[in-house]
């Protein structure tokens, strides 16, 4: 499986998600971290949206539900446990 996190230089909110990120062990995904200001299409979709978590399957990438800031690591894993599983069956 394959994460995307579209982030910013010096957001800190996508620092922590992606901090986050690191720390679930429970299932495997590969994360690849897209900085939004090195392509003018990404810093039009997503400058005032980041951090922004996709899905990619197959090349089709589908934005997963934005977690709270808050969220515990436990909390985020579950959340995406939720999200793949449902998303997966379709």
């Amino acid at each position: 499986m394959r994460l995307i996190l579209y982030s910013k230089p010096g957001c800190h909110l996508c620092e922590g998600l992606e901090e986050k990120l690191a720390q679930i062990h429970s299932f495997s995904f590969d994360l690849e971290v897209r900085d939004i200001t090195t392509r003018a299409d990404w810093v039009e979709a997503y400058q005032y949206e980041v951090p922004v978590l996709c899905q990619n399957n197959n090349g089709k990438e589908t934005q997963i539900p934005r977690p709270s800031p808050r969220a515990s690591v436990s909390q985020l894993e579950q959340l995406l446990q939720k999200y793949l599983k449902t998303h997966d069956s379709e």
